[in-house]
C-alpha cells in the first residue's frame, strides 16, 4: 500500500485545471516465489469543477488522435494522470519496483504517455475497451516503441481479447470472477502463446495455491498478509526470541539487561551489529562489540527494527522485496505520519500509531488467535482495541489506511470526513512517504535498514 496524490504542475488558476489531483493507490504483486516484483497503480482520477467542464483548452489532451482540437473533460484528466505518472514522489514509492497502470483510451492517445519510461510501467487495457483501428494502430505504434501491455480483467475471450493478444506481453485473470471449468484451458493455451498470467483478486492463501497449481507467474491480491492454517510463516529469528526481547523492551530496559537477552540469540546479535555499523547509525568507527552496538543503535531503534523482524521472511531475500514486511512497515509508518496532523498529537500518541500499524499483521506470522497474540506482547488497551474492534482514533486511522490499500478512494473520503482536519489528498502523500521509507535501499538512519540472514 501507499497512495500518491500530485499536483499537475506548471499550471495557475481554474482555466489552466490548477487544481487537477490524480492520486494512486499502490497494490503488491507477487512473483511465484512470494518475492514483490511490481506494484499496480489504481487511479484516483481528478475532479474537473463546473466550470472546468465548461472550458475549452486548444493544444492539451490527445494530441496522437486529434491534433490541434481543444481538450475534452476526458482529455484533461487523462493528462493530469499521465503528469502524475512521471513525477519523482511516484518513483519513490514504487521503490525500484515497474509499476502496472490502469489505462484508459484517453491516456493512450496522449503524447504524454511517451515520457514515461518504458522499462518502468506496464500499461493495463481493459477488455472492455473498444478495439477499433485507430486503437490498435496507436497501440501497435507504442508496442514499436518498447511500451508494454497487460490485457486486463479477462474472464474469457472476446472480440478485443482476440485483437489485442498479440501486442500483450501479460494477461491479468480476476480469480473471484472467471469461470472455474474455463481456466485449465485458458491458462494452457496462454501459457503455450508464451503470455505472462497474472492471478488477482486473492485474498487467501487457497486462491493462491489454485492460482500457482493453474501455472500464473503473478499474483495480486493480500493472500500474503492472512493467517494461514497449514503452515505459519518463517521467520528470521525464532519467534520466542523476538517476543521476549519485545517484552523486555516494553519496559525500561538496562544495557545489561538487553545485552544479557541478546546473546541467547547470535542471530539478533548480528542483525543488530549490521544495524549499528549501518551509514546512518555510524559512530566515527566500526563498532565491534554488542554493548556499543545497543548504545549506538538505542533502545527506541532496536524496538522498532525488533518489531519489523517479526515480519521478515526466513530466507535470505532483501527487506525491499518482502512483501509482508513491506506492508507492515508501510502501514505502521502511515499511522505514525497521519496521528501527527491530528489535534494534541505528540510522540506518545505517535509510538502508539506506529505500534498499531505494525502489530496489525501479527495473526499472519504467528497464526492461532490475534487477540492472544496481542496480550503476550502487552500492548495498551487503546493499541489492542484499536486493532480488535478498530476503536478509537488509532481504529479509524487503521480504518483509513486499509481503505488506502485497496484504492477504495470513496470510503476513504468517510474516514477523512471523521479525521478532520485530514484530507484524502493529505493522506495521499502521507502514504506516499510511508511506502518510500519502507522500501528505502541506502541505509540511511530515517529508513528501514536492511536486514539478511
Amino acid at each position: 500500500m501507499s497512495t500518491i496524490a500530485v499536483e499537475s504542475p506548471g499550471h495557475t488558476g481554474s482555466k489552466d485545471d490548477a487544481q487537477l489531483n490524480a492520486g494512486f493507490a499502490r497494490q503488491p504483486i507477487l512473483n511465484r516465489d512470494g518475492m514483490l516484483c511490481g506494484y499496480e497503480l489504481k487511479v484516483r482520477a481528478p475532479e474537473l469543477s463546473a466550470a472546468a467542464l465548461s472550458e475549452s483548452h486548444p493544444g492539451e489532451g490527445r494530441t496522437s488522435e486529434r491534433p490541434g482540437r481543444a481538450a475534452t473533460p476526458a482529455q484533461r484528466v487523462a493528462g493530469a494522470i499521465l503528469r502524475g505518472l512521471v513525477q519523482g514522489n511516484v518513483r519513490g514509492a514504487l521503490t525500484g519496483h515497474p509499476a502496472y497502470v490502469d489505462t484508459t483510451r484517453d491516456m493512450l492517445f496522449d503524447d504524454a504517455i511517451q515520457r514515461l519510461p518504458a522499462d518502468r510501467f506496464m500499461f493495463e487495457l481493459s477488455a472492455s475497451l473498444e478495439a477499433d483501428n485507430e486503437l490498435i494502430a496507436r497501440v501497435v505504434q507504442l508496442h514499436g516503441r518498447r511500451y508494454r501491455f497487460v490485457l486486463d480483467d479477462v474472464t474469457q475471450p472476446n472480440e478485443t481479447f482476440a485483437k489485442l493478444l498479440p501486442y500483450a506481453e501479460a494477461i491479468k485473470i480476476d480469480m473471484t470472477r472467471a469461470s472455474a471449468a474455463l481456466l485449465p484451458k485458458l491458462t494452457s493455451v496462454l501459457k503455450s502463446a508464451g503470455k505472462l498470467l497474472i492471478a488477482s483478486g486473492l485474498d487467501a492463501h487457497a486462491q493462491f495455491e489454485t492460482a500457482q497449481g493453474l501455472g500464473f507467474d503473478r499474483f495480486q491480491g493480500y493472500f500474503f498478509a492472512r493467517p494461514q492454517t497449514s503452515m505459519t510463516r518463517r521467520v528470521s529469528a525464532p519467534r520466542h526470541a523476538l517476543l521476549n526481547l519485545l517484552q523486555l523492551l516494553g519496559g525500561e530496559p538496562t544495557v545489561a539487561q538487553l545485552e544479557a537477552e541478546l546473546k541467547l540469540n547470535p542471530v539478533l546479535v548480528m542483525h543488530l551489529m549490521k544495524l549499528a555499523n549501518s551509514s546512518g547509525l555510524a559512530v566515527g568507527h566500526k563498532v565491534t562489540t554488542l554493548r556499543e552496538a545497543i548504545n549506538a543503535t538505542g533502545t527506541d531503534r532496536i524496538a522498532r527494527w525488533t518489531q519489523l523482524l517479526l515480519y521478515a521472511d526466513g530466507r535470505k531475500v532483501a527487506l525491499e522485496d518482502d512483501p509482508l514486511l513491506q506492508l507492515a512497515a508501510t502501514r505502521a509508518r502511515f499511522m505514525e505520519l497521519a496521528i501527527g496532523h491530528l489535534p494534541e498529537a505528540g510522540r506518545d500518541e505517535a509510538d502508539a500509531a506506529f505500534l498499531t500499524g505494525v502489530f496489525s499483521f501479527v495473526d499472519a506470522v504467528f497464526g492461532g488467535s490475534l487477540e492472544s497474540t496481542l496480550n503476550v506482547l502487552t500492548l495498551s488497551r487503546p493499541i489492542q482495541s484499536a486493532i480488535l474492534h478498530r476503536e478509537g482514533v488509532l481504529g479509524r486511522l487503521l480504518s483509513a489506511v486499509e481503505a488506502l490499500e485497496t484504492g477504495a478512494w470513496d470510503t476513504l473520503a468517510g474516514f477523512c470526513a471523521q479525521l478532520a482536519p485530514l484530507t484524502v489528498e493529505e493522506v495521499a502523500q502521507m502514504g506516499l512517504a510511508a511506502g518510500a521509507w519502507a522500501g528505502v535501499a541506502d541505509r540511511s538512519a530515517e529508513g528501514l535498514e536492511r536486514i539478511e540472514d
